[in-house]
């Protein structure tokens, strides 16, 4: 079986939850953004490499999607920023459910380096890309994820790595149950939680 190849570009920014929403809005718009200015902090090459990167993960919502992540909560706003990386890091994505869910649905809520270090090397016998990584971006991969849990409210903090129940406000578990439930996994629900939140359509 062919599996799709991991992408780590994610190392070189976090959640960015508010260039996502300043992008997004643009994009809704229609409009041009002032790179230097909007997302540069002055600088030109930074404000167009944190464009691209916020753009990848933008372009995996559709239309509505976008629309909540610009008028919606704060907190509906970081629960669909980190469904956008999800969506583009698998690994992110299966880090979620294959080991946060997992150890949530039994009530172990501490994420130990160990739990990561098994993860990541039962991946790499699957991910031949990981193979070519060096050492500091093996380390980066790790800090970058925990940071993105972090910002997103899955876990209390990169230090202690406590799971957090997630309370999913009801227009993202609409917006995303619609799209394929499957996805609010990543949101450590249980089946029988996503059953009942997002019935599937007879």
């Amino acid at each position: 079986m062919r599996r799709e190849k991991y992408d780590f570009a994610f190392t070189s920014s976090s959640l960015r939850l508010n260039e996502m929403v300043l992008v997004a809005g643009h994009i809704l718009n229609d409009s041009e953004i002032d790179f230097v200015n909007e997302l540069g902090a002055g600088k030109s090459a930074t404000g167009k490499r944190i464009y691209r990167e916020v753009l990848k993960r933008l372009s995996c919502l559709n239309r509505q999607q976008l629309e909540l992540l610009v008028k919606g909560s704060l907190d509906v706003q970081k629960q669909l920023a980190y469904f956008a990386a999800c969506k583009t890091y698998l690994f992110i994505k299966d880090f979620a459910v294959e080991v946060l869910r997992e150890k949530y649905l039994v009530f172990d809520y501490t994420i130990t380096d160990g739990d990561y270090l098994s993860f990541f090397r039962r991946k790499q016998d699957l991910h031949p890309e990981i193979e070519n990584l060096s050492e500091t971006t093996i380390k980066k991969i790790k800090q970058v994820t925990f940071k993105i849990l972090e910002q997103a409210g899955i876990i209390n903090n990169v230090k202690e790595k406590e799971i957090q129940p997630q309370l999913l406000e009801p227009e993202v578990l609409e917006i995303i149950g619609q799209e394929n439930p499957e996805w609010l996994k990543i949101y450590l629900l249980s089946d029988l939680d996503i059953e009942i939140a997002a019935p599937n359509n007879e």
